[in-house]
């Protein structure tokens, strides 16, 4: 069994990259992620790999766009408005069907906004990151523990599937720190990017190419139906959920991620004392979203749903996409880089099912 270490969450993200044979680093500091910059600035030349600051975010995603396509795992970090102008080569990485990792540790918008911790970048990372019909898995942490984890886990997806895999958590946990444990991850098997790897010729006919580009409509269509069939199989494969006192009738059950849902866990125990029943699913992919841990308490929940997040509003709308009109939606919100309090959530849960019982 490894050893447990004090980590800030921003250096551990630096560390299980490392772990998962990320060689390559690309990226521009901006709060609250830079240390993860820091850290990989310290670490990557002294094992032999690669750490590049660019001379701005739009610089950095279009070197991930070159490495990815040579087959070496890459990464790179901003936070929401360094992952705004890195949107359009995302957009790029992912019609050229290229994998890496990116994180975003989320901050207060929209515009510059504030450095404090927020959610409010849901939109942006699940509905797509960039222009066209495209979709990239989205994993959302809700401990430094689990964002490790999670890392090694998004390289292995992006290889699998070719595409960007985003990690995306919020100020909190890139500033936060907790005891971590680098286990031993489950091998996947993953393939051979010799097949598509612009890496020289060695021995084939022909050079391998990477390219987005198709100005043939029937062969855009084409390639565009080929993503399609791959976020089919994401959706199918990849999705990923917690169920936390579900498995129960439940006055309310809420629908929280990140660290939010770590807050209504407390909320969940302060309620019990009170004699209210609460439920929690918690999403750990985003995209592709659980609708199936809907499926399983729609018939377990008097008062239907409450979404709690630090937005105005935004997973709300994939909440009311599951939930089909079956059953109440609420929602209960912060922004700015404001936190939700445990008792404003109660009061709001008190609000919906008619007080205390």
């Amino acid at each position: 069994m490894s050893e447990k270490l004090l980590m800030k969450g921003n250096e551990a993200i630096g560390e299980a990259a490392i772990r998962a044979n990320c060689q390559c680093f690309f990226g521009y500091p901006i709060t609250p992620q830079t240390e993860v910059a820091a850290y990989l600035a310290r670490r990557m030349p002294k094992i032999g790999r690669i750490f590049l600051q660019a001379e701005s975010e739009i610089a950095a995603i279009n070197m991930i766009y070159g490495c990815a396509g040579t087959g070496k795992r890459c990464m790179t970090s901003s936070s929401s408005p360094g992952i705004s102008l890195k949107s359009e080569g995302i957009s790029y990485i992912a019609g050229a069907e290229l994998p890496c990792v990116i994180i975003n540790i989320v901050r207060g918008g929209p515009g510059l906004g504030g450095i404090q911790p927020a959610q409010s970048d849901y939109f942006q990372a699940t509905k797509g990151g960039g222009h066209g019909d495209f979709h990239m898995p989205v994993y959302a942490p809700c401990s430094i523990q689990e964002m490790v984890d999670l890392i090694g886990e998004a390289f292995d997806a992006a290889d699998i599937y070719r595409t960007p895999c985003m990690v995306m958590g919020d100020g909190m946990l890139g500033q936060m720190m907790e005891p971590v444990e680098f286990k031993e991850r489950i091998k996947r098997e993953l393939p051979d990017k010799s097949e598509w790897a612009a890496n020289g010729r060695r021995g084939r006919d022909k050079h391998h190419v990477i390219n987005s580009l198709y100005l043939k409509t029937e062969e855009l269509e084409k390639h565009n139906l080929h993503l399609l069939k791959k976020y089919e199989e994401i959706k199918n494969k990849e999705v990923k959920y917690e169920e936390y006192k579900c498995d129960r009738e439940n006055d309310l059950v809420l629908v929280s991620y990140g660290t939010t849902s770590r807050i209504c866990k407390n909320v969940i125990k302060t309620a019990e004392k009170e004699g209210i029943k609460l439920g929690l699913i918690r999403p750990i992919t985003l995209w592709p979203y659980p609708n199936k841990a809907f499926e399983n308490t729609i018939n377990k929940t008097k008062f239907g749903y409450l979404s709690v997040e630090m937005s105005c509003g935004q997973m709300v709308e994939d909440v009311r996409l599951a939930v089909e009109g079956r059953k109440p939606v609420a929602f209960y919100g912060r922004t700015g880089g404001m936190i939700p309090h445990p008792n404003d959530i109660l009061s709001k849960i008190k609000e919906i099912i008619g007080g205390a019982k």
